[in-house]
C-alpha cells in the first residue's frame, strides 16, 4: 500500500467516525480533517467519494439540522445563521427552512415563551420587552415574536 492510498483510508475512517456519531456538513469536515493534518488535496478526493456514496450530504446534515434546533426551540434566523456558519449553501438553508411552515414557526414561539413563563400570568410592558428580545435572541422574526406575545396576552387575560 502507497503512502498515499494509506493516508487516503485514514481520511476515510476518521471522516467516516465523525459521521457515524452525527451527520456534519462537508465544511465541517473539511475543518475537522485539517485539524488532523491530513493533505488537503486528498481530504476533498475523499470527501467527493462519501458524497457519491451517499455518506455525505449537506441536504440531510441540513434536515437534521433543522430538526434538532427546533426541538431546542430556536427560530429559523437563528438556524439560518448557525446553518451558514458551517458552511451550508444559502439555498439548502433556503429549503430547509421553508419546509416547515410559517405557522409551526409561530407555534414553536409560542411554546417556547409559555415554558419560559411557566406559571408566571403577569406581563406587564416591561415584562413583554423582555420577552420579546428572548425571542428574537432564539431567533424568531419579528411577526413570530409578534403573534407569540399577542397570542400570550390573549390567554393569560382569558383565565
Amino acid at each position: 500500500m502507497t503512502e498515499q492510498s494509506s493516508e487516503n483510508l485514514l481520511i476515510r475512517k476518521k471522516a467516516m467516525d465523525y459521521l457515524s456519531r452525527r451527520e456534519h456538513s462537508y465544511q465541517e469536515l473539511i475543518t475537522k480533517l485539517g485539524k488532523k493534518n491530513f493533505n488537503p488535496s486528498l481530504v476533498n478526493v475523499e470527501l467527493g467519494k462519501l458524497i457519491e456514496d451517499g455518506l455525505l450530504s449537506d441536504r440531510r446534515f441540513t434536515e437534521s439540522f433543522i430538526r434538532s434546533r427546533k426541538n431546542q426551540g430556536k427560530g429559523p434566523l437563528r438556524i439560518r445563521s448557525e446553518l451558514s456558519i458551517r458552511g451550508v449553501a444559502s439555498q439548502l438553508i433556503d429549503d430547509g427552512i421553508q419546509e416547515v411552515k410559517q405557522e409551526e414557526w409561530t407555534q414553536l414561539a409560542v411554546e417556547v415563551l409559555e415554558k419560559k413563563l411557566g406559571n408566571d400570568s403577569e406581563l406587564d410592558y416591561h415584562k413583554q420587552l423582555k420577552l420579546m428580545r428572548f425571542l428574537s435572541t432564539r431567533g424568531f422574526n419579528k411577526q413570530q415574536v409578534k403573534s407569540a406575545i399577542n397570542y400570550c396576552l390573549e390567554n393569560l387575560s382569558s383565565d
